[in-house]
């Protein structure tokens, strides 16, 4: 078999086996909700409710019926890509409430998947090209330190240095109360700044996205420190790279155009999960910042027992994490060559 058939035939698995993927995902959220103790019908309405209000949100909630009723109820929803309505949001459904929040978050993590990218590429490659140095070390506590950090202590740390003590940025949220924020376009405030060519707002979403995402990508940026500060030495002992030197070709050239270049395949997996898994684990971030995204969204539907939102908002996140890991995988059999299935 050929490696393109190959490649077809384990993409193909891969796509077939999404769906399980996601119904595995789904069926343990949907058993855990019911297993955490209290009576979410109390929990919204109150315990003296009258019994037919109590009724009413059961239905609403799907939780009229046996469990197994539940589940069969829950599932045909599902099939037919309805998520449900929020028991908390007066009628509005979950795919309204993914439209309204999922924009903020997205914002979010690509600003912060950027701030890793840069951070973490720059200080593995000086920290790889310096060994046993106090670069390198640098590099190794970076690693380490920010693997250990406590994501919302680190941005209490940051909101009180750089927003209560210097007053340079805004202690939270996404915009100013006292201005418009831009015209939805595509939801994310740089991005419709920029369409509308306005660039007051342009500076202030950049200013209001500055802490959250320095938060998220300094603390992500450890991780792509580690991958890349290990490949990128190995890489520098190879044949190629001493023939390079061999024949006087300079070492800044020979880290950036050769060898950093084959460091950052191993790093391209961890990239697109940690992207895909940055969109829906940002919830400790977005309420430390009061951040209106879709995981400060989960995060209150969980506190306000609203099963539906809850069930919907994973969901979603689980079809991004799977279908991310799909794309993953097929760039890493593209760029790699030695990759085989």
């Amino acid at each position: 078999m050929s490696r393109s058939q190959a490649l077809q035939s384990y993409i193909l698995l891969r796509l077939l086996l999404a769906p399980l993927m996601l119904w595995v995902i789904t069926t343990v959220v949907f058993l855990l909700l019911r297993a955490t103790p209290g009576d979410p019908v109390d929990a919204i309405l109150g315990p003296r409710a009258p019994a037919n209000f109590k009724q009413e949100m059961r239905e609403q909630l799907g939780l009229a019926g046996s469990l197994w009723e539940q589940y069969v109820d829950y599932m045909g929803h599902l099939l037919k890509l309805d998520l449900g309505e929020s028991a908390t949001s007066g009628g509005e459904t979950v795919w309204q409430i993914v439209g309204d929040y999922f924009p903020a978050t997205a914002e979010l993590a690509i600003a912060g998947m950027l701030v890793a990218v840069i951070a973490g590429t720059t200080i593995g490659a000086l920290a790889a090209s310096h060994p046993n140095t106090k670069t390198d070390l640098f590099g190794r506590l970076y690693g380490i330190v920010t693997y250990s950090i406590p994501m919302f202590w680190f941005g209490m740390v940051l909101q009180f240095v750089f927003a209560v003590n210097l007053g340079w940025f805004p202690l939270g949220t996404r915009f100013p109360a006292t201005m418009p924020p831009p015209e939805s376009i595509t939801g994310l405030y740089v991005v419709d700044s920029l369409l509308a060519g306005n660039i007051e707002k342009l500076l202030t979403s950049l200013h209001y996205l500055a802490l959250p995402s320095l938060t998220l990508g300094l603390l992500i940026g450890g991780i792509f420190e580690r991958i890349i500060r290990v490949n990128l030495r190995r890489t520098l002992q190879a044949d190629y790279v001493e023939a390079a030197r061999a024949r006087g070709i300079p070492e800044r050239r020979i880290v950036i155009a050769h060898a950093l270049k084959n460091a950052l395949i191993p790093a391209i997996t961890v990239l697109g999960l940690t992207f895909a898994a940055l969109l829906g684990g940002a919830v400790l971030t977005e309420v430390t910042f009061s951040w209106p995204g879709l995981a400060s969204r989960l995060y209150e539907a969980i506190t306000q027992r609203d099963y539906p939102t809850v069930q919907g908002i994973v969901v979603f996140f689980a079809a991004i994490v799977v279908v991310a890991s799909i794309v993953i995988d097929v760039l890493n059999a593209l760029i790699d060559p030695r990759i085989r299935y």
